[in-house]
């Protein structure tokens, strides 16, 4: 086995950098290390963990110029986009600065067998996590932060192809003035990752990734006791329903199927679509997908780049195949582009049935899955007719029926209604079924990991 690894231009196909891996015994020392920065840092107010939070995302806006490159190069974002996704980093920063201290602050209660009760969210230690290349800084930031808050010490395996973004984003916290080892990043084999979850300074698991990779990881974690979070992939469907402004559908499904280049866990891949509304919407939504263009990221008439590895788009690619030979139509794209790099086109399929890729499977790149629906309650029931449960949306004019049907029936752990969305600081983030179980964002992710402790006054 290489004890190296390179990163590629998907772009170009050109290598960018090559590393060193850490071998069993660099990756334990690294674990010790941060060890032993947690039993400082844990003690350190609230409000100090907050001014070194909102520092964090201040140092991270002065460097979005170089992460934005780094990310454009690594895994073929837009930049736009990646611009995008580094603010959203700094949200994420200045909301948990605002919000941490009195999320984690001691509550008072009154308990029946004592005179006073306290409630404490004490830091566990070190929490280890997995992380995927789609948001090169995003992925960090949302795990790290929180943890940070907390008064956690944080490792990160990145994905092997974003890791010069994963050691930026270590660089950029500790000039921000986080203590040494507060946060590493660990350059490691999945065989070395195994020991790092068994390490027993390591309080924590969390992991971004497909529900493949969350069944490995949380079956390791469990033989150690270790407490997980899992955000896996999804298939995530939108809904057209019969009273649905075409406008409106056509704009916000476009745009969640191509948003990264389709690379998103909680992107719209599932069109269901009331046949009320189902040619008319094929028609428009076909016309505009076709129109766009994948192309040099860098390129001002590129609408999307190229997937994040040759492999990834050669997985897709046989996903639509399988899916065309189990029945599914091809309305637009779905050939293989000669050249360099690792393009595909963007593409639909409709006919789209149970025991197609197309309807069953996560597709993670630039491909719409269209179904057709008999009426609004017929939509639903294809909706969640899936083993995922991350997100979802909803198209309709009538907003206050739309709100009731995504609280009461919508199997997911999101819902967007009359638009798309990825995530935002104040609202949960966070899947049921094989998209996984844990909650980040809106202040959850911060009570994730922390040790929830009584402690009681029998007498003053």
């Amino acid at each position: 086995m290489s004890n190296s690894i390179t990163t590629v231009n998907p772009t170009t196909g050109e290598a960018l950098t090559h590393y060193t891996l850490m071998d069993s015994s660099q990756a334990k020392q690294v674990v010790e290390a941060s060890h032993e920065a947690f039993l400082d840092w844990r003690h350190k107010p609230l409000e100090h963990r907050a001014k070194v939070v909102k520092a964090i995302g201040q140092a991270l806006n002065e460097h979005k110029e170089a992460l934005t490159e780094l990310m454009v190069k690594e895994m073929g974002k837009l930049p736009e986009e990646a611009r995008q996704e580094v603010d959203l980093c700094v949200g994420i920063c200045d909301y948990t600065a605002e919000h941490g201290p009195t999320k984690l602050a001691d509550e008072e209660r009154n308990p029946s067998n004592g005179e006073r009760g306290i409630v404490t969210y004490s830091p566990m230690g070190v929490i280890y996590g997995i992380q995927p290349w789609n948001f090169p800084a995003y992925q960090v930031v949302r795990y790290s932060i929180a943890n940070i808050m907390a008064g956690n010490s944080v490792l990160l395996k990145h994905a092997e192809i974003v890791t010069g973004s994963g050691l930026l984003l270590e660089k950029i916290y500790r000039e921000a003035g986080l203590p040494e080892n507060v946060f590493r990043a660990l350059i490691i084999s999945h065989d070395v990752s195994d020991e790092v979850i068994a390490h027993k300074a390591v309080r924590g698991v969390t992991l971004t990734g497909s529900d493949g990779a969350g069944r490995k990881v949380a079956t390791k974690a469990a033989e150690h006791l270790k407490k997980t979070v899992l955000e896996l992939g999804s298939n995530d469907a939108f809904l057209v329903l019969d009273d649905a402004d075409l406008d409106v559908a056509v704009d916000t499904c476009v745009k969640g199927r191509v948003f990264n280049g389709g690379q998103t866990c909680v992107a719209a891949k599932r069109f269901v679509v009331t046949d009320a509304n189902y040619e008319a919407f094929k028609e428009r939504f076909v016309a505009k997908m076709k129109a766009l263009k994948a192309g040099d990221p860098n390129a001002p008439d590129s609408d999307l780049g190229p997937m994040a590895r040759v492999d990834l788009r050669d997985g897709l690619h046989d996903q639509v195949k399988e899916s065309v030979s189990k029945g599914a139509n091809v309305l637009c794209g779905g050939e293989m582009p000669e050249g360099k790099g690792a393009f595909y086109p963007v593409t639909v399929l409709d006919n789209v049935t149970p025991g197609q890729p197309a309807y069953d499977d996560e597709l993670f790149g630039p491909v719409a899955a269209l179904i057709r629906a008999k009426d609004d309650e017929d939509a639903m029931r294809i909706a969640n007719d899936s083993r995922y449960g991350l997100g979802g949306g909803i198209i309709s004019k009538d907003v206050k029926r739309a709100t009731e049907i995504a609280s009461k029936y919508f199997d997911t752990g999101m819902v967007f209604i009359n638009g798309f969305g990825v995530a935002t600081p104040e609202m949960p983030f966070g899947g049921v079924k094989d998209s996984g179980y844990g909650r980040e964002h809106g202040g959850f992710g911060m009570l994730e990991f922390v040790n929830v402790k009584s402690v009681i006054v029998v007498q003053e």
